[in-house]
């Protein structure tokens, strides 16, 4: 069990966490989620020991081994299997004292360590290891050939796999996964996923990907306003959640405002008067320990549009027995040589259409897109561009193609060198690039932010065609659902590749996949292509799960409540708004009577007051008390007896009215 106990933590001058206490269970699949900045890395940073709490205490039992996956990996001239095997830190101790044993005499007693030593290896799954390696990698998106290549031979995006590959060979009790999918094509998302449903130890991971975190958790624990909130389910359970806690604390928030305006009203009205003098006094005593209610809220939401495009081609692209690849020229031959990707490539774009390019890691989806948007010319075959089109790319590396020493007006100004400052600056704005971010270098920026920027000179310049690859790396939950929600109302066509299973089902309407060399038609969805993908590409790798065999100390059985948790209830949300309308009516239709007579009681009571106030001024002239004002006196008299009276008949309906306005929600 993980606790956290009054846990308050500062960086720099900014508090992350006040006062927070948490409870998680052995076995459960947590997703962490909030905003860029909430403390999320920061947390895990005090689970692995690297922070400490300013105050308060985080335990969990130290028998437990944690893995999590490094942030930055050496350029090595190992293998990259052996690298990931490297995970194992305890099987590598253990072939290192066996390789030191084996060196030594052969002595009676060295045999008995050589013995135990080869049985804690066989403990260990020492015999199995370099096929559960292998296995792992290959899931992952590596290919047997890669395998023995050396680390340093790989990108950054392939090394941070292998770090993730380290982190899942390790046996653990506790995994930390911190934004796993950043790096990974769908299909490694996919195999990913089945794996770590099948993973026994207790798992946290960080991500902004609302699928994974479906598929995977049954704790949501969100970060908001320096506390944490533990909420029971998936990702999407927690937004249920959340929605009817902000309702509820909306309507508590309003009830509190109108008891308060209440109870200020009587005081004001009955403050002075004896008769209501105590009766004041106790509403002034509840009004100052009446705990200040605020509604929850969300995060400011960043929203945009793409701006409707000038000109609609049809149609927009043709692709005749088009082979696409790369030429490179040999650098002592100089001959021009030609790798293909894809091959016998017939594709037309029409107006309209929204396709989702479906293929494994490696299949060529990259090398598709770059053949459309012309960055790379067709080896064989002719692409004919409709008049009039204007494509907007968003590469898969679109970020690292931008000036990091310039500012997001410098960007926007070199493809819009005409245009007014200001009118640029507005624009910029809206992409949440406000006051002097707008003209600050970029190079600090954050990658989400950077993406953000990319997506803004997209958008600026009105694309008919939009050809998206991976456009959700870096962007943050928010982030995401404003590019879904954009897409979804673009009016031009659309070809997206992307791990985002969530965008890949509101945007497009249909999948080409690029398999075996080919470009075809997908006729299925999304869990058709997992299905496929099983069957076809990661069927063999996935009844092995390397770090979640006999070494890890503690199970769950899959029939566990932990281990499966309940699916959340279906919820008509159609009807569920329709209940609420007709509960809001039903409560107004009960106030506004309520109200109308309150209204007419303030006049009265107003009229009252001003009547009442003249008798008693005239009361206050002594001419009034000489014998010949006897009459007017007398009438005086009797006129503020009625008055009073009748002031004290309207109150007390006027304080009857008002309890029963209170006593409605």
């Amino acid at each position: 069990m993980i606790r956290l106990e009054q846990v308050s933590l500062m960086r720099g001058v900014k508090p992350l966490l006040e006062n927070v206490d948490l409870t998680l269970n052995p076995g459960d699949k947590i997703g962490l989620i909030g905003a860029n900045g909430a403390g999320k890395s920061s947390l895990f940073a005090m689970l692995r020991n690297e922070l400490h709490p300013d105050q308060g205490n985080i335990d969990f039992p130290a028998r437990w081994r944690m893995a999590y996956v490094a942030q930055e990996t050496p350029p090595l001239e190992r293998a990259a299997l052996d690298y990931a095997i490297d995970g194992d830190v305890n099987l590598r101790k253990l072939e290192a004292e066996l390789a030191r044993l084996e060196a030594l005499p052969d002595t009676s007693e060295n045999g008995i360590a050589l013995g135990e030593a080869h049985s804690a290896l066989a403990d260990a799954d020492a015999y199995t290891v370099q096929s559960r390696g292998e296995q792992l990698l290959l899931g992952l998106g590596f290919t047997l050939d890669q395998m023995q290549q050396p680390v340093a031979s790989f990108s950054g995006g392939w090394r941070m796999r292998l770090n993730l590959a380290q982190a899942l060979m390790c046996p653990s009790d506790l995994l930390l996964l911190d934004e796993p999918t950043n790096h990974l094509d769908l299909d490694a998302i996919i195999w990913l996923e089945d794996w770590l449903k099948r993973y026994a130890g207790t798992l946290i991971i960080i991500s902004h990907d609302r699928d994974f975190l479906d598929e995977i958790v049954n704790v949501v624990v969100h970060i908001d306003d320096r506390k944490l909130k533990r909420y029971s389910g998936n990702y999407s359970s927690f937004e249920r959640q959340r929605a009817a806690q902000m309702i509820l604390m909306a309507g508590a928030a309003e009830k509190q405002a109108r008891k308060k305006a209440h109870l200020e009203s009587f005081i004001d009205r009955f403050k002075a008067k004896a008769s209501k003098a105590k009766q004041a006094q106790s509403r002034m005593k509840a009004l100052a320990k009446m705990e200040e209610l605020a509604p929850l809220r969300a995060a400011a939401e960043f929203s945009f549009e793409f701006r409707e495009p000038l000109s609609a081609p049809n149609p927009l692209l043709v692709m005749e027995d088009v082979d696409a690849g790369y030429r490179s020229e040999d650098p002592v031959t100089y001959e021009i040589k030609e790798k293909k990707i894809v091959h016998g490539i017939n594709f037309s774009l029409q107006t309209g259409q929204r396709i989702g390019l479906l293929g494994v890691n490696g299949a060529g989806k990259s090398t598709l897109i770059k053949t459309i948007a012309g960055d790379l010319a067709p080896l064989e075959g002719t692409s004919t561009i409709g008049k009039g089109l204007i494509i907007g790319y968003f590469a898969q590396h679109q970020v690292e193609m931008l000036r990091h020493d310039e500012s997001p007006l410098w960007h926007l100004q070199k493809i819009a060198p005409t245009v007014r400052e200001q009118e640029l600056r507005n624009f910029l704005g809206g992409f949440n690039f406000p006051g002097t971010m707008v003209t600050s270098p970029i190079a600090p920026f954050s990658g989400g932010e950077k993406a953000r920027l990319a997506l803004a000179l997209i958008v600026w310049q009105r694309p008919n065609l939009l050809l998206l690859d991976e456009p959700t790396n870096h962007l943050d939950l928010e982030t995401r659902e404003a590019l879904t929600e954009a897409l979804a109302q673009f009016e031009g066509t659309l070809v997206v590749v992307s791990h985002d299973r969530h965008l890949l089902r509101a945007t497009t309407d249909q999948f080409i996949i690029v398999a075996d060399g080919m470009l075809q038609p997908f006729d299925g969805d999304l869990d058709d292509y997992k299905d496929w993908l099983f069957k076809t590409k990661l069927g063999k790798g996935t009844d092995v799960l390397p770090a979640a065999g006999k070494d890890n100390k503690t199970t769950y059985p899959s029939t566990s409540p932990i281990a499966q948790p309940a699916a959340a209830p279906a919820v008509d949300k159609k009807e569920q708004k329709r209940l609420e309308a007709e509960q809001r009516q039903r409560t107004a239709a009960q106030r506004k009577p309520i109200e109308n007579k309150i209204k007419r009681l303030d006049e009265s009571i107003a009229k009252r007051n001003a009547q009442k106030a003249d008798v008693d001024a005239q009361l206050q002239d002594a001419a009034i008390y000489e014998a010949a004002n006897k009459p007017k006196l007398k009438q005086l008299l009797a006129d503020q007896a009625f008055y009073t009276k009748d002031l004290a008949q309207l109150e007390e309906e006027w304080l009857g009215l008002q309890e029963q306005l209170e006593a409605l929600v």
